[in-house]
């Protein structure tokens, strides 16, 4: 893309009006009956999602797993050339959760940016700043850092209380506002499930990209997110992934995965409204 990530983030926003992430995460069983079971339909699958819904995002979010998983990580780099080609306007957020130091983690970035050409990687911080550097190092891209996921084991370590008194997702958000940023590309995942500690990341880190996931089929509620995370100037990207690929099972799933994702964009606008007034 021709600007940096952050930059392009907020420009997506803009340009349709719009906090919504869709996750491309394709599981051949829930298929449409005439592609169930069959993996080589994955890229197909995705590729009609992203047509149906480009103009109603500001991200996409394949997982890379739901493609190793089927030998069919020639249709992820397919399906990200597709996106880049129909919405080159849309950032594509590789949800990799990748981190190592070293030369490991300059071939983790080298897959992310170079060989599927995404615009931003999920990380783990828990390597430390030496496992986030060879991403940085890609100029323009994003990461996003694990911070408070929304899944309840996150508790086992990301609540841990610090000698300070603070938490150990708390710590996390501190780094990646301070001495880990770089020019705004470094961002948090924070989870819609815990509107209360997506308050306190956001009070943390008043600026910072946020990939917020849990809306949909987790049970985030799209307005107590909005009202927890997002500022004017400080860009947010709510995914939902099951609740828009598999709104419907036929063959008009593209038209009903469209539908749904309208239905969370216009959910997500006007929670935005709301606190918009409330900034004001």
């Amino acid at each position: 893309m021709g600007i940096d990530f952050r930059h392009a983030l907020a420009a997506a926003e803009r340009r349709h009006d719009s906090l919504l992430c869709v996750g491309l995460d394709p599981e051949p069983a829930k298929f449409p009956a005439g592609w169930r079971d069959d993996p080589r339909r994955i890229l197909d699958f995705c590729c009609a999602i992203v047509d149906a819904t480009h103009d109603l995002v500001l991200a996409f979010k394949p997982q890379v797993a739901y493609f190793a998983a089927h030998r069919a990580e020639a249709a992820l780099e397919a399906l990200v050339a597709h996106i880049h080609r129909v919405a080159p306007a849309v950032p594509v957020i590789l949800d990799a959760k990748r981190g190592d130091i070293g030369a490991t983690g300059e071939q983790y970035a080298a897959e992310a940016f170079e060989r599927y050409g995404v615009d931003a990687v999920t990380l783990s911080p828990y390597m430390g700043r030496d496992s986030i550097e060879p991403f940085l190092r890609h100029d323009g891209k994003g990461v996003f850092l694990l911070c408070r996921t929304s899944n309840p084991g996150g508790d086992d370590l990301q609540s841990l209380k610090l000698e300070d008194g603070g938490r150990l997702f708390e710590h996390v958000a501190r780094l990646a506002a301070g001495a880990w940023q770089r020019e705004g590309r470094v961002g948090l995942v924070v989870g819609a499930t815990y509107p209360q500690e997506l308050a306190r990341v956001r009070e943390l880190a008043p600026t910072l990209p946020l990939l917020i996931p849990g809306v949909g089929a987790q049970g985030g509620d799209a307005a107590a997110t909005v009202r927890a995370a997002w500022r004017a100037g400080a860009p947010i990207a709510v995914n939902a992934s099951r609740a828009v690929l598999y709104a419907g099972a036929g063959d008009d799933f593209a038209d009903a995965a469209r539908a749904s994702a309208n239905a969370l964009r216009l959910a997500l606008n006007a929670a935005r409204a709301a606190r918009a007034e409330v900034q004001a």
